[in-house]
């Protein structure tokens, strides 16, 4: 591939981010990390990646060599993603790749924490849930100063247990909706640079055009019938499972929602703008998933086509 000056450009982007994670920019700066060494990974062959690469991170290894490996953390998504927009492969394939790379990640971290450093994630998240009580309910804090709600908290050892437990068992999902948010920021924004580029990326198909598989509503009654049968149960994994498997699977029904309410607009030629009005209350409000449910198991779309006719 020829030499590009934007490469250079990214190069210099990348590097800047790098160096950013030193400010307090850096909850902002970590959405958009995967962005510029994909992008360079896409456009580049491997040994034109490598020369711009290397000069950066050693740079960046001058000056902060931690963050070298925040780099190199987020270099591997980047790789799996660049290649995927190598391959021109589908929208979905490459979000799927990146958002399962880097849950990978996020689980091999824990994993390795706890194997060579011995880190205990419950006993971090009670530790943290007990000096956040403690410093909402101190008297020289100023955090409860004006809220009676501060002063009159009182939680026994036991509740603190249960919160953190809670908290604990919502993690996964947690993980999962971090993962498809970094991919997804990044597919938004590498895909029109490298069209612009001359690097022809599939989009994703239209809203009108989302749908679920038909299996997921299988999915959502075994975690309904599991919920019903163990959800009182002191079986810690199974409420694990239950806490984190219904509110994905009712994520998944509310984009199936979504892209009925896009179908019936396109279908019924109206503007995309009553759309958009639609979609908000399926996103804000409890109970409009239900939509996307029924329109898994029956054919309202063809229902929608054959009233039209």
């Amino acid at each position: 591939m020829k030499f590009r000056w934007n490469s250079v450009a990214w190069s210099i982007v990348y590097l800047l981010l790098l160096l950013s994670l030193s400010t307090p920019l850096i909850i902002v700066t970590t959405l958009f990390l995967i962005i510029p060494a994909a992008l360079l990974f896409a456009t580049l062959n491997n040994r034109q990646f490598v020369l711009h690469i290397l000069p950066i991170l050693l740079i960046v290894g001058l000056i902060t060599p931690v963050y070298v490996l925040i780099a190199v953390y987020f270099l591997i998504p980047a790789l799996v993603m660049g290649h995927w927009y190598r391959k021109r492969a589908s929208a979905m394939s490459t979000l799927i790749a990146g958002t399962v790379t880097i849950l990978g990640e996020f689980l091999l971290l824990l994993l390795l924490g706890t194997l060579l450093f011995d880190f205990s994630l419950s006993a971090y998240i009670n530790d943290y849930v007990s000096d956040l009580y403690g410093l909402l309910t101190s008297p020289l804090s100023g955090l409860n100063t004006g809220n009676p709600l501060a002063t009159d908290l009182k939680l026994s050892a036991d509740d603190i247990s249960k919160i953190s437990t809670m908290t604990l068992q919502i993690i996964p999902m947690m993980l999962i909706l971090s993962s498809m948010v970094l991919s997804v920021i990044t597919h938004i924004i590498v895909r029109p640079i490298l069209n612009s580029m001359e690097y022809a990326v599939p989009k994703l198909k239209p809203a009108r055009d989302w749908r679920i598989p038909r299996s997921f509503i299988w999915y959502y009654l075994l975690a309904v019938i599991v919920s019903m049968l163990f959800g009182h149960s002191d079986s810690g994994f199974i409420v694990m499972i239950t806490l984190n498997l219904l509110p994905l699977l009712r994520l998944a029904f509310k984009v199936q929602t979504i892209g009925f309410l896009f179908f019936l607009v396109h279908e019924r030629k109206w503007s995309k703008f009553v759309a958009v009005v639609l979609a908000i209350p399926v996103l804000l409000l409890p109970g409009l998933w239900i939509i996307g449910v029924i329109d898994t198991v029956f054919p309202l779309r063809e229902y929608v086509k054959k009233s039209k006719r």
